[in-house]
């Protein structure tokens, strides 16, 4: 069987022609946008629910040094920390883009929350599931590392994750899910078979943004936010109050925080 050009001469040990930091040297030029450093702890929101709410009550502006020429980066503040934020960035290509750019422009952990469709019915939704792996059903990861059948979170960043969110108004499991790019075409027997390898949900993102976190060395963690059963009865796809937008918040925060632990632990040990 012939290889499928998608897997067929790829070189994941050569360096890229086209850099991220090269392209946003031009935007700065062509746009006048200042050098500086966006802040640290970055989410990727496709839905756009956080930024709408973050917007709606003034607490978000734009950031100043996001060069990126397709979306708008905002900064905001919540638990005491400082975060960016990018809105609508939807599927696995479009998530990596921003990726790679924000962790040229300052970024040091990427955070993404999106909206998915439950796969194994563990309880009713809305519930967030912390992703540990997640299937290959999308192109993206196919150009970072070799073929595999999952991408896998850095498990370091996962242990990190085991006591951070008691408490949270919203329940967080743990599992794997299934990245596609292609959710109009979830058929019935795709979803069953996702269903016997026990998966969670269906989202866009995960196994892409792993792959590059890996390939590159960087702090990526993922969330699915199950919101629906892919609108296959009445009343799907609540959220919450403004779009599950606060409860999304409070995941990002408890994160964020155990993530900072693990430097400040570091830090202590150094000195």
């Amino acid at each position: 069987m012939k290889t499928p050009p998608i897997l067929d001469r790829k070189h994941f040990d050569s360096p890229s022609e086209f850099e991220a930091e090269n392209l946003l040297r031009e935007a700065r030029r062509q746009n006048n946008v200042a050098r500086g450093n966006i802040p640290e702890i970055c989410v990727l929101d496709p839905d756009g629910d956080i930024v709408r709410a973050l917007t709606a009550s003034g607490r978000a502006v734009k950031d100043e040094f996001w060069a990126c020429y397709h979306t708008d980066m905002y900064r905001f503040s919540h638990d005491h920390m400082e975060f960016g934020v990018v809105g609508c960035a939807v599927g696995a290509s479009f998530a990596v883009l921003q990726a790679e750019q924000m962790f040229v422009s300052g970024c040091r952990l990427l955070i993404s929350v999106t909206s998915s469709g439950q796969i194994t019915p563990i309880r009713p939704p809305p519930y967030f599931v912390l992703i540990d792996r997640a299937l290959r059903d999308e192109g993206v990861s196919y150009h970072y590392l070799p073929p595999s059948e999952y991408s896998d979170a850095n498990q370091e960043l996962v242990a990190l994750m085991e006591n951070a969110f008691e408490g949270l108004p919203e329940p967080v499991e743990r599992g794997a899910t299934w990245t596609t790019d292609a959710p109009y075409r979830e058929t019935a027997k795709a979803i069953a078979a996702a269903r016997e390898k026990g998966l969670l949900a269906v989202e866009m993102e995960a196994a892409g943004l792993y792959a590059f976190a890996k390939a590159r060395g960087r702090d990526v963690i993922c969330f699915a936010h199950v919101t629906n059963q892919m609108a296959r009865i009445d009343g799907d796809f609540e959220k919450g109050d403004d779009g599950g937008a606060h409860n999304a918040l409070d995941l990002v925060a408890a994160c964020a925080r155990s993530w900072r632990a693990r430097g400040d632990v570091a830090h202590t040990k150094e000195r």
